[in-house]
């Protein structure tokens, strides 16, 4: 159980974010197991990577078609990098009470011949 000084530090953060205090306790806690999990897959990107995909977003204004083939090639590995795949996957895994098929996570197995 929290102590006092985490639970004074909980309802000061509460005032200071509007609309925090009519959210429901496990929609916050379901968000921040989805931000923790964005986390991680974000953390497989090295810092100079995460910058230059920032860059690219901003330079293609959102839009893949703002880029040249050779931007859009880069943005595109990067993005792969990130598995975002698996982090949607992983995320509604966590959220539903269903489990996701693994075939849905990674992918058809692939034949080896």
């Amino acid at each position: 159980m929290p102590g006092p000084i985490i639970n004074r530090a909980i309802a000061g953060a509460s005032r200071q974010v509007p609309g925090l205090r009519r959210l429901p306790v496990l929609k916050l806690l379901a968000l921040a197991e989805v931000a923790m999990l964005a986390r991680e897959h974000m953390i497989k990107l090295d810092r100079d990577e995460r910058h230059r995909l920032v860059e690219l977003i901003r330079l293609g204004h959102g839009r893949t078609r703002n880029l040249s083939p050779r931007e859009r090639a880069e943005l595109g590995q990067l993005v792969a990098k990130a598995e975002p795949r698996l982090f949607v996957g992983t995320a509604a895994n966590k959220l539903t009470p269903i489990p996701i098929p693994p075939r849905l996570l990674h992918g058809l197995a692939r034949r080896r011949p």
